[in-house]
């Protein structure tokens, strides 16, 4: 059995600060309940995992793989997604907290976020096309030359998306936060 090479197997209420966890690849493992706050996750892969109400807070994620992965409750504050495995990636957000976290040139192509927080993300330059954003709060985040097409805001809240300054074609917003894509101009809406 190869040792670098873990499947199927469940990981319950382990502290990894204390505990490095071992540079492998998991394939179909589950993790419930981790504590992996500010570790050296770099050049471990992830396939078809899932993160289930764990702390992966400004863990370190260079060269890291995260392919067909799912964060369910899960706290990913400063997380730079941009140093991970792009070639790759596929993930899955549900009810995750995000603040800080910088998907700077990252591309997430149909990728599924539900009942997340972006306070303070870095979007600039992210292909983001054909996302969903489902009922995800976005105060302060950032984007800038972000490709956004065919994304759907229409659940989302607190954006500020220059149109002039990102690609929306297509994109999807409510009537209710229309001010997010105006607030640039500086104009008053009743």
């Amino acid at each position: 059995m190869n040792p670098s090479y873990i499947a199927d197997k469940t990981y319950k209420n382990q502290d990894y600060t204390v505990t490095d966890l071992q540079k492998a690849e998991y394939d179909n493992c589950t993790f419930i309940n981790c504590n992996f706050n500010a570790c050296y996750l770099s050049s471990i892969t992830f396939l078809d995992c899932q993160f289930i109400d764990c702390d992966l807070s400004n863990s370190k994620t260079s060269d890291t793989t995260y392919k067909d992965v799912i964060f369910k409750n899960c706290k990913l504050l400063g997380v730079l997604f941009n140093d991970c495995n792009q070639l790759l990636m596929s993930i899955t957000f549900h009810k995750c907290q995000l603040n800080f976290a910088s998907f700077y040139q990252v591309k997430l192509i149909s990728t599924t976020f539900t009942n997340c927080q972006f306070d303070k993300t870095e979007f600039t330059e992210a292909n983001l096309t054909k996302c969903i954003f489902d009922n995800c709060d976005f105060s302060h985040a950032v984007f800038f030359n972000t490709n956004l097409e065919q994304a759907n805001f229409l659940t989302s809240y607190n954006y500020t998306i220059h149109p002039g300054n990102n690609k929306i074609k297509g994109a999807k917003f409510s009537k209710d936060q229309i001010h997010g894509l105006l607030d640039a101009y500086k104009i008053h809406i009743s």
